[in-house]
């Protein structure tokens, strides 16, 4: 075989796979039948008639297999139409049997390769034994043919549309997907990371200091409060529509939420007018200094300080997260770095992350402004 017809033979069925029998088979069933006897008491001039209004009625089921037995289906209708042309020497000529066009519209709609390529044969030789049988014009050749090549063709390019939407839901869910995972762990691991690091401090004080000792449980409530705020909203927005435009989006605002008096001590400096950015790139800086500061808490052992500086300009928005601890303890991606370049890449922008000249470990992300304005 070419390398084409072997790329057809092997095509697997249509996917998605068909749907389930519906009403509209049903009508169709028996919308056929009464429509060919009907025509047969309307055309009393057609030969056969009647006899051929019993055909037609008699194969009108195969409609209800169509979608999973396509072949199967269209095979038995002309195999019974073409005998009974054989063997009453002329086409059928009641416009109802124009309904065999569903079954050709099925096999390449939902047939695999083999189907296809069977079904096309069988149509082929379905019209040239009606030649036969009969001495058709030129243009009864010229139209039936391109009856039948449009029936494929319109079956081909719904199945092909059909697989290009289940792609791109596919491509949709995977980001969907991405997107959840980076929101889990940016939220998530910043307030566990907190609640781990007031636990510690707990535990060391707990008996020289029972004042601080309650300091430290109450920070570690707020941040669970606030670890229990966020996956609530986020699981509202999951579950409805609605709450996607109620949900408050973190910003330029939230960022200080992250300023922090306890080692090591996180400081928030922004230069520009936040009014200039859209809400999701705000969202997106905010996630990243939120992911920058978790690591830099959980990763930089000897920090004692962290900056974090967002400048805004024309340019666009520039994100830098520096801490003093021991850079070589941060060397190494994982999650959180994967994300922030993620976060990053979506916005046209970049993200690098790597120890400093002057010691620590600096976390720089830029975002143009010309791609998330165009």
């Amino acid at each position: 075989m070419t390398s084409p017809v072997r790329a057809i033979w092997d095509a697997p069925a249509a996917f998605p796979a068909p749907p389930r029998r519906v009403w509209r088979d049903w009508a169709l069933v028996a919308a056929i039948p009464a429509l060919a006897l009907l025509e047969a008491w309307l055309r009393p001039d057609v030969p056969w008639r009647w006899l051929w209004a019993i055909v037609l009625a008699g194969l009108a089921p195969t409609l209800l297999w169509r979608r999973h037995r396509p072949l199967t289906m269209l095979a038995a209708a002309f195999a019974i139409g073409t005998a009974v042309s054989l063997v009453l020497g002329g086409d059928p000529q009641l416009f109802t049997t124009a309904y065999f066009l569903i079954l050709v519209y099925a096999v390449f709609r939902w047939g695999s390769g083999r189907a296809m390529l069977a079904g096309g044969a069988l149509v082929a030789i379905g019209t040239l034994l009606t030649f036969v049988a009969s001495t058709p014009t030129p243009g009864d050749v010229v139209g039936g043919i391109a009856v039948a090549v449009t029936t494929g063709t319109l079956g081909l390019a719904l199945r092909w549309r059909a697989r290009s939407r289940a792609r791109e839901l596919d491509r949709v869910r995977l980001l969907e997907r991405e997107q959840l995972a980076r929101d889990l762990h940016d939220t998530v691991a910043h307030h566990v990371s907190a609640i781990a690091i007031q636990a510690q401090a707990g535990a060391t004080v707990a008996e020289s200091d029972p004042d601080a000792t309650a300091e430290v449980l109450r920070t570690i409530e707020g941040e669970a409060s606030r670890t229990l705020r966020e996956m609530r909203a986020m699981v509202g927005v999951l579950r409805t529509s609605e709450a996607a435009d109620l949900a408050p989006t973190p910003g330029f605002a939230a960022l200080r939420e992250l300023e922090r008096t306890d080692a090591p001590a996180v400081a928030v400096r922004i230069t520009g007018d936040v009014d200039s950015v859209p809400p999701a790139v705000s969202a997106a800086v905010f996630r990243l200094a939120q992911e920058a500061v978790t690591n830099a808490r959980r990763h930089a052992p000897g920090a004692t300080r962290v900056d974090v500086e967002v400048a805004i300009d024309d340019a666009g928005v520039r994100v830098r997260v520096h801490d003093d601890g021991e850079a070589a303890a941060s060397v190494g991606d994982g999650y959180g770095l994967t994300g922030m370049r993620e976060r990053a890449a979506l916005l046209g922008g970049t993200c690098d992350a790597g120890p400093d000249s002057d010691g620590g470990w600096t976390v720089a992300a830029s975002l143009p402004r010309k791609r998330w304005t165009a």
